[in-house]
């Protein structure tokens, strides 16, 4: 066949030499590169790069050289031009800055910016709520879990911040490292607000107001730095005492929840005494009224008949004090001794007689 024929150049070159002074060819047939290969024999990388070469070298050597020339770069063009296109997903804003300043803002799709080095694109999620540990975790948090109240404690404060990106462009060009800016903006925002609360509050139920309080100014900071960052919201981990204080605050706890029970069982029983005087001070207007009333309807009677009236006063004065004890009539017609009456005649009804060892009445 023509390929295996040695003695022609055939369609691949001349065959490879020996190196001799006489050129002579090398003995056994030479196998072309693109036929099927002897899966004894191992290829041979750098006869394949030699050969490689020195057609791309022919190549460009040859009459054709300005149309290969011309070729090669419209595709080094075409393949540096191809490098600008890219995809924005729809949770992302695409950045694209000229020569490093900020340029336009890419929507989610398939775009396109000049190649590096004129333009460049940054994908920012914008859905994307992040969270930023301030305080640490744990009880050995740092100085900045330390923190002045109003009624100068300190409380050992923890909290996160839950925010999200809302302007890319201002989010990547307006401050250096965001991270850190939130971190320092919402230790700054705590610590103002827990300077302005007292430490029971924060201990106890003004966690969310405190909570509400810092979201809010920590917006207002960063709107003003114009960092392109909202904060979605402020979590308290953890806020207790200061480790060192911890027991003797308990302490005082106790006896403050002690003197609240104590105070609220003296308010019940003065609330208790002023209800009962108040209604014995009804009881005796009202008693009173009544007595006025009565002596009234009597006076207009003893306007009217004085004597009747004045008899009838007697006699119900008489039956209220001799209702309830004992009486003794006595006919002194025809007497002449003293009565004697025996012992027990004044005694009152419920009363009992107790004799002695004597026989005294006692």
């Amino acid at each position: 066949m023509p390929w295996n024929d040695n003695a022609g150049p055939g369609p691949w070159g001349s065959p490879p030499t020996n190196g001799d002074k006489d050129d002579a060819p090398r003995p056994g047939p030479r196998r072309p590169s693109g036929g099927p290969r002897d899966p004894q024999t191992p290829i041979d990388l750098n006869q394949v790069l030699e050969e490689l070469t020195a057609r791309v070298r022919g190549y460009f050597e040859g009459p054709d050289r300005p149309r290969a020339i011309a070729t090669a770069a419209s595709a080094v063009v075409a393949l540096w031009a191809v490098t600008g296109i890219y995809v924005v997903q729809p949770n992302q804003q695409g950045v694209v800055s000229t020569f490093g300043a900020y340029s336009r803002v890419a929507n989610p799709g398939l775009r396109y910016h000049l190649p590096f080095p004129i333009e460049a694109v940054e994908k920012v999620s914008v859905s994307e709520i992040r969270t930023t540990d301030i305080g640490g975790s744990g009880v050995d948090g740092g100085e900045e879990r330390l923190m002045l109240t109003s009624d100068e404690n300190i409380v050992d404060l923890a909290f996160s911040v839950q925010w999200r990106v809302s302007d890319a462009p201002k989010y990547l060009f307006n401050v250096r490292d965001p991270d850190s800016v939130i971190r320092a903006v919402g230790e700054s925002a705590m610590r103002e607000v827990v300077g302005k609360t007292a430490l029971t509050p924060i201990l106890t139920t003004g966690r969310g107001q405190l909570q509400l309080e810092a979201e809010r100014l920590m917006q207002q900071i960063l709107d003003r730095y114009d960092a392109g960052v909202f904060v979605e919201s402020v979590q308290i981990q953890t806020a207790t005492p200061p480790p060192p204080v911890i027991d003797a605050f308990r302490d005082v706890q106790r006896a403050s929840q002690n003197a609240q029970s104590a105070a609220n069982v003296a308010r019940g029983q003065s609330a208790q005494i002023v209800q009962q005087a108040k209604g014995y001070r009804e009881q005796v207007v009202r008693e009173a009224a009544g007595e006025a009333a009565r002596f009234n309807q009597i006076y207009d009677q003893y306007k009217l008949a004085p004597a009747v009236t004045r008899e009838r006063l007697y006699l119900e004065t008489m039956q209220r004090v001799l209702a309830n004890s004992n009486k003794v009539i006595i006919d002194s017609k025809g007497a002449s001794a003293p009565v004697i009456l025996p012992p027990d005649a004044f005694r009152p009804k419920n009363a009992t007689v107790v004799k002695s060892i004597d026989g005294d009445v006692q």
